[in-house]
């Protein structure tokens, strides 16, 4: 098995259909929230929405560097979701999330395995491999 099929994997189990570390993955718990729920505030934690914008967020940004383009991102914007006003709003965030996750599985599959040690858009980021790992990682924080 390549490392991109196994990273692939890793992305797939957290984000669309696993159940290996934290026993679901973001697809199987967003399906079940509703917009009224997704956008509870509870004392000063993130909302359910906001954390599923901020994930969003940066697997946008990997995946356009990953299909060719910039990095366009940054840390700053990562919280600003558009406001959910209504079911419409939420399924729009939601369905982004998955035909998101399920292009940067593909893409991440279909890398050329060389590609991970490759610098990611500039030095001080690391290694495509750095920042795919790292994504997961940030990706099974924010679903706890």
């Amino acid at each position: 098995m390549t490392r991109n099929t196994m990273l692939s994997g890793r992305i797939r189990e957290v984000l669309i259909d696993g159940k290996w570390i934290a026993d679901t993955n973001f697809k199987e718990q967003l399906l079940n929230v509703n917009w009224e729920q997704a956008i509870q505030k509870v004392d000063n934690l993130n909302t359910i929405a906001m954390l599923t914008f901020h994930v969003n967020y940066y697997m946008a940004g990997i995946l356009n560097v990953l299909i060719g383009g910039e990095l366009e991102i940054s840390d700053k914007y990562s919280f600003d979701l558009p406001e959910i006003k209504s079911e419409k709003d939420w399924d729009n965030l939601v369905n982004e999330f998955i035909s998101n996750s399920e292009k940067f599985v593909r893409k991440v599959e279909q890398m050329d395995e060389s590609m991970l040690e490759h610098t990611f858009v500039d030095e001080k980021y690391g290694t495509y491999l750095r920042n795919i790992e790292g994504f997961i990682e940030h990706s099974y924080y924010d679903l706890g």
